[in-house]
């Protein structure tokens, strides 16, 4: 008589049938990483408006407001993807019959799956409102362009600069004049063709422009020259401000994320090590 031998699922591996991933655990910290970091944000905002004001003298300096800003991020990646972590580890299923290390490093895996799905997710929160400003803007642009013939951009505050003369009354009837001989909308898309790429004046248009500012002010061809360099100096300056700021704020969101990763990491493997009973107790080689 022959005995048939049943062979169970896993008996070979060791492996238990329950799914390595507890996805619901997942979902639940990630949604939680979230809104604490929405909340978080929120608070920071209220925070930062309060310690600025348009006063001189008042508020904080630009440099310790950007340095501030950038701790902050830190800091709310810390603290809301520890406790997403937290939460994934704690609420994970029980894996019976998995080596320590392996449940070691599926806690660890948890809480970094959980960091990203909280990254994406907020990516999406803050994308979709941002979409719906932008079309604002632009319909709103749309319809001040239809009313209005006049329009700003980024290069008017210099090009006002460069043709503001000592006399504001002889300046405003030259420009209530007309507009054909008004050569302002050709500097200003003068400067912003030449600026825009980092790139500065052809000797040829800064010539122009130096003629055009002296028949505008009034003031001497050496006068004018002086002027079109300062204007220069000034806008690429700002310019060079503006990218820097952003290169910082850059490096301080990449900082925050690989934060937000470990921390959540670690936490998940801390809730996982208490929800088993295990924390503290992993032999050391």
């Amino acid at each position: 008589m022959i005995d048939t031998v049943v062979i169970q699922p896993g008996a070979e591996t060791g492996e238990p049938s329950v799914a390595g991933v507890s996805w619901a655990a997942v979902a639940a910290g990630a949604i939680v990483s979230c809104a604490l970091t929405l909340v978080v944000l929120a608070f920071g905002i209220g925070l930062g408006l309060s310690v600025v004001s348009p006063w001189g003298g008042s508020g904080v300096s630009a440099t310790t407001f950007k340095i501030g800003t950038g701790l902050y991020l830190v800091v709310v990646a810390m603290l809301s993807s520890s406790i997403g972590g937290y939460i994934t580890g704690r609420l994970r299923s029980r894996w019976i019959g998995v080596h320590s290390d392996e449940v070691y490093f599926r806690d660890t895996a948890h809480g970094f799956v959980a960091w990203a799905l909280a990254t994406v997710l907020g990516a999406v929160l803050l994308a979709s409102p941002a979409s719906n400003l932008l079309g604002g803007a632009a319909a709103g642009v749309t319809q001040g362009a239809v009313s209005s013939a006049s329009r700003t951009g980024p290069m008017d505050g210099y090009v006002d600069t460069l043709l503001r003369s000592d006399a504001p009354a002889a300046q405003n009837s030259g420009q209530n004049s007309g507009n054909a001989s008004d050569p302002r909308g050709e500097m200003v898309r003068l400067f912003t063709s030449s600026l825009r790429n980092g790139g500065d004046l052809k000797p040829a248009d800064r010539a122009y422009v130096s003629k055009v500012v002296a028949a505008r002010t009034g003031l001497s061809q050496a006068d004018a020259d002086k002027r079109v360099n300062d204007v220069v100096t000034q806008a690429k300056a700002d310019m060079d401000a503006a990218r820097k700021a952003a290169a910082q704020l850059a490096f301080w969101l990449t900082a925050s994320l690989l934060i937000g990763a470990f921390c959540a990491s670690l936490a998940a493997t801390e809730g996982g090590g208490l929800r088993d009973g295990t924390w503290r107790r992993r032999p050391t080689r």
